[in-house]
């Protein structure tokens, strides 16, 4: 597998929710006076071979289990080397397991310069992203993808990356950063629900599955507005700024984007909800970057 190959099939366009996740605990850190460049570098870096590795062991996994195939919805948009056949499935895991020490490493490292606690984060998310297609459990295949994803990049990447930078436990980040949690699992659920017809036919028990189309479609859109009903709330309680409310500058094209849940399921459903999530996680960041100099709540 050449350079170019490996890094493609790790789906490095899905890493901006990476960096949303660890900037935005950073940033909280950062409005509580603890901010060190070298440590939030060091910190993304590492969640980025995290989330490569995740990726990489899935198309592992999926392509054992049968899910991925030449023809399934996914070798359709992106490389896929194992499902092809073009690269051998030991090479594939042999590549995730070496992206998983690099992720170890540098966790290892921050915990020993801030806090032990941060290994208790690692293991937990290292076993929910090996789990994620891993057997016996498979958590994606039944019906738990979506929660684990919000799990991840919700809750266990900002709090990690907050004690990196503080050394200590905060509710805050993790308040902070559920907006995003919900969009990085909305992402997967619109790629679920296109892929709807063909995971049930390979028995990929996944949320739309279970649910169905029309309900798994009200699921999308009722999230949706959750993500922005939680940044109104977390003014409300001013956990955050004022300029926060910035994110509704995104808001006509979330609706657009619940209409088109309510019809044909297109086939850019994924990538067109990852878009619409950076463009609110930039905002949203900024938001805090800019209350930093000019505080201003409600």
């Amino acid at each position: 597998m050449n350079l170019k190959t490996a890094f493609l099939s790790t789906r490095p366009w899905s890493f901006t929710m990476t960096f949303s996740s660890v900037t935005m605990g950073t940033l909280v850190a950062a409005l509580a006076g603890r901010f060190d460049p070298f440590i939030y570098l060091l910190t993304l870096g590492g969640m980025v071979a995290f989330h490569a590795a995740t990726n990489v062991l899935n198309d592992f996994f999926d392509v054992r289990h049968g899910v991925d195939r030449v023809g399934a919805p996914t070798t359709k948009y992106r490389l896929h080397p194992a499902a092809f056949g073009q690269t051998p499935l030991t090479t594939i895991l042999g590549f995730s397991l070496g992206l998983y020490a690099l992720t170890i490493l540098a966790g290892v490292y921050l915990a020993y310069v801030s806090s032990l606690s941060i290994l208790i984060i690692l293991g937990a998310g290292i076993a929910g992203s090996v789990l994620y297609t891993a057997d016996p459990v498979v958590l994606k295949a039944r019906a738990l993808g979506e929660f684990t994803v919000f799990a991840m990049w919700g809750l266990l990447i900002p709090l990690g990356a907050y004690m990196t930078q503080t050394g200590a436990y905060s509710f805050s980040p993790v308040a902070a950063a559920v907006p995003i949690g919900i969009f990085v699992a909305l992402v997967l659920l619109a790629n679920n629900v296109r892929d709807i017809a063909y995971d049930g036919s390979v028995g990929n028990r996944t949320v739309a599955v279970v649910l169905g189309a029309p309900r798994a479609e009200k699921v999308y859109a009722t999230l949706l507005a959750a993500a922005y009903a939680m940044v109104v709330l977390g003014v409300i309680a001013q956990l955050l700024p004022l300029w926060s409310l910035a994110v509704f500058l995104t808001a006509p094209e979330a609706l657009k984007l619940a209409g088109m849940f309510k019809g044909s399921i297109p086939d850019n459903a994924d990538p067109r909800t990852a878009a619409l999530a950076l463009k609110f996680s930039i905002l949203y960041m900024a938001s805090l970057a800019v209350s930093y100099y000019f505080p201003f709540k409600v």
